[in-house]
């Protein structure tokens, strides 16, 4: 009877051992729930930016989830920019920002300049406030198309729809809610902050706000 308890425990750690390996530390955090674990929001600023624009939005962000760092600036990549219409393509600047973000980070990209996509209905270029895939380990943001006169709040509105994307959040029929598919318009004035169904999924991922 002892030697198959022995067996049963030796078969078990190594199965444990072997999900451990295959795992890896860094993803096993990423399927337990919050509080036991937390990613870390990484603002990635591209040095075309003011900084002043790009300390505004880090304390916004942070206010919203604590667990946000900024980073030092990098030019854009080249490979990104497109020609012909002489803006960068906002795929290839989340490719670009991917592979440089550990699996326990999300990064946004921060920049001024005009960035695009393919379109819906396949339009080959179409020019976007921001980029976020649903969910996804990074996303870009742009202030080209946003409103001057009320700029930081715009910046941060897009922020925070495209992080909400990288953690899962799909477009919200809510037309006040930060969720809101801006639809190739900028809605931005009229949104005042996520809907109680967009809000208590980001609550459970750790971020703070208010009811």
């Amino acid at each position: 009877m002892r030697l198959k308890v022995i067996i049963i425990s030796i078969v078990f750690l190594l199965a444990g051992t072997c999900i451990l390996w295959y795992l890896k530390p860094n993803k096993i955090v990423s399927i337990l729930p919050y509080p036991y674990y937390h990613i870390t929001i990484q603002i990635q600023p591209f040095d075309d930016l003011p900084r002043a624009e790009i300390d505004d939005l880090f304390r916004r962000v942070k206010m919203v989830y604590p667990h946000t760092v900024l980073l030092p600036t990098i030019k854009l990549p080249m490979l990104s920019y497109y020609k012909d219409r002489a803006r960068f393509r906002a795929d290839s600047l989340i490719a670009f920002l991917s592979r440089n973000t550990a699996d326990t980070c999300v990064t946004i990209g921060l920049t001024s300049k005009d960035i695009s996509t393919t379109g819906k209905g396949n339009i080959k270029d179409w020019g976007v406030m921001g980029l976020g895939f649903q969910p996804g380990n990074a996303c870009v943001v742009s202030t080209f198309r946003l409103n001057k006169h009320n700029l930081a709040d715009q910046f941060f509105k897009v922020s925070v729809h495209e992080l909400g994307h990288t953690q899962g959040l799909p477009h919200c029929p809510n037309k006040t809610c930060f969720m809101r598919d801006a639809e190739g318009g900028n809605h931005l004035d009229e949104e005042t902050g996520f809907c109680s169904k967009c809000r208590k999924i980001l609550a459970c991922k750790g971020w703070i706000l208010p009811d």
